[in-house]
């Protein structure tokens, strides 16, 4: 349960939603039940594959930007872009950050960034932010 708990908390922190899936991650490595590799490992994938949601927004959210109802003005969504386009790829190594991280790979699908090299680049800085914590805990504890 625990880990079906942080899979969704992580999966959720990827999205636009307000969650925090590093308190949830830090509470279950305190609680010392369970294999510090595999909640890391769940944190990572929930969080990957709530930023790959993102990225399929970002993919098809074009086709509303038209839309009256639509949320972004012409002018950000132009400002988003070429943010993307002088930093390229290697802007998601940020994805982990609060903030920005989540828009970054919503940008990356507006961009038409190459999902492999999406997917690669946001799973180093998603796991890499997990195991990051775990280190940073275990010199606490």
């Amino acid at each position: 349960m625990a880990y079906l708990v942080l899979f969704f908390a992580a999966f959720g922190a990827a999205t636009l939603l307000p969650l925090q899936s590093e308190a949830v991650l830090v509470a279950l490595l305190l609680q010392a039940q369970h294999a510090s590799f595999l909640l890391i490992l769940v944190a990572s994938l929930g969080n990957i594959l709530g930023s790959c949601v993102n990225w399929y927004l970002g993919l098809r959210i074009e086709q509303f930007k038209n839309k009256k109802w639509f949320p972004i003005s012409e002018v950000k969504m132009l400002k988003a872009e070429k943010i993307y386009q002088k930093y390229g790829f290697w802007s998601l190594l940020l994805s982990w950050t609060p903030v920005i991280g989540d828009p970054i790979t919503l940008i990356a699908g507006l961009m038409k960034e190459k999902f492999w090299r999406f997917l690669l680049m946001v799973s180093i800085a998603k796991t890499a932010r997990y195991i990051f914590i775990y280190l940073i805990l275990m010199e606490i504890v």
